[in-house]
């Protein structure tokens, strides 16, 4: 019986966003791109823990990066992100799955 769910594919996504802080991130950076700091500030964790969960996610090619001058910006995979509405949320297409991201938090508590 052939197999139409790319497994190995999959599974690579879903491991990538098996972290809180990385589902964070992907949060974060569904209103379009940010630098590591941005991100560190965000999610109130040291710059180098958000380095290495993009790292993470870059590998899992959910993450891309693009360089301004000295500045390096992290953003969700275009291919990936399907950039919901006002009466729908963001979400994550991965051919075998979808995740629906839901609304990002405005305010985080300090």
């Amino acid at each position: 019986m052939p197999n139409s769910l790319d497994a190995s594919n999959c599974s690579r996504f879903l491991k990538a966003l098996g972290d809180p802080l990385r589902m964070q991130i992907v949060e974060c950076l569904q209103d379009g791109p940010k630098t590591v700091t941005e991100i560190a500030e965000y999610l109130e964790i040291e710059i180098s823990n958000a380095s290495h969960h993009l790292h993470v996610l870059s590998h899992a090619d959910l993450v891309m990066t693009e360089r301004d001058g000295k500045f390096c910006y992290y953003s969700l995979a275009p291919d990936i992100l399907i950039r919901g509405s006002a009466k729908s949320p963001s979400s994550l297409e991965f051919g075998c799955c979808r995740l629906e991201l839901g609304r990002k938090k405005q305010n985080r508590t300090r």
